[in-house]
């Protein structure tokens, strides 16, 4: 077998894996309803194939049920999981954003170029909120949170972050971007910016705790604690 045909095939299947992963956290693919590879193939543009080895990957990892003959159902993501699993992300990533604020307030010139950078990813945020671009916006949150705990430079705190990110799933992400709501919470990460640029590790953890707070309330579609 071709190892570049392979390697492709890999490749396809990884894209349409966080394509769908992405619209499952959104919740523009709805919990408890079903979807035949064959519809998300033709939506996607690729054929059935790599779409079916993307959701078994996703029923590996929870996300998904897969239906003999009938397709895949989203799985709804329970309160208590949901509350539990920003519990632990609290637990990393508070005092973890609050050891970012420390080194890039002692080094700022250091870290100038990773902080410009996620000036941009941050501006993303506000744009694709504004737009109503869940699936950009949800990307560029991951890729904004990762960035900025990447300068820890500790591989094991970005997998299991990135792990327990995409277990959330944001039931009222759309609801507030019609409101309007969710532009004003993609404005905190330029909030959380300045106050890592100032080194004030007690704002940037209140910000941050704050921040997850989004996920447990509103942006799962229930009040905030």
């Amino acid at each position: 077998m071709n190892m570049a045909s392979v390697e492709g095939r890999r490749s396809l299947r990884g894209q349409v894996q966080e394509r769908l992963r992405e619209a499952m956290v959104a919740g523009e693919l709805e919990p408890g309803e079903i979807y035949s590879a064959p519809k998300l193939a033709q939506q996607f543009g690729v054929s059935p194939t790599p779409v079916r080895e993307a959701m078994m990957e996703l029923a590996g990892e929870g996300f998904v049920e897969p239906l003999r003959h009938r397709g895949y159902r989203v799985v709804e993501l329970s309160e208590s999981t949901l509350a539990e699993v920003t519990e632990v992300r609290a637990l990393l990533e508070v005092p973890a954003v609050g050891r970012v604020a420390e080194l890039v307030g002692a080094q700022a010139e250091r870290y100038a170029g990773t902080v410009d950078e996620l000036r941009g990813v941050a501006e993303t945020l506000i744009r694709t909120a504004a737009a109503g671009e869940l699936q950009q916006f949800i990307a560029a949150d991951m890729r904004f949170h990762l960035g900025l705990l990447g300068i820890l430079d500790n591989e094991v705190l970005l997998e299991e972050v990135r792990r327990l990110r995409r277990r959330t799933r944001l039931y009222g992400l759309r609801a507030m971007a019609e409101a309007g709501t969710l532009a004003a919470t993609a404005r905190e990460h330029h909030e959380l910016l300045d106050q890592i640029e100032a080194g004030d590790r007690a704002a940037a953890e209140a910000l941050m705790r704050r921040h997850l707070g989004h996920v447990r309330g509103v942006w799962a579609g229930r009040p905030e604690d």
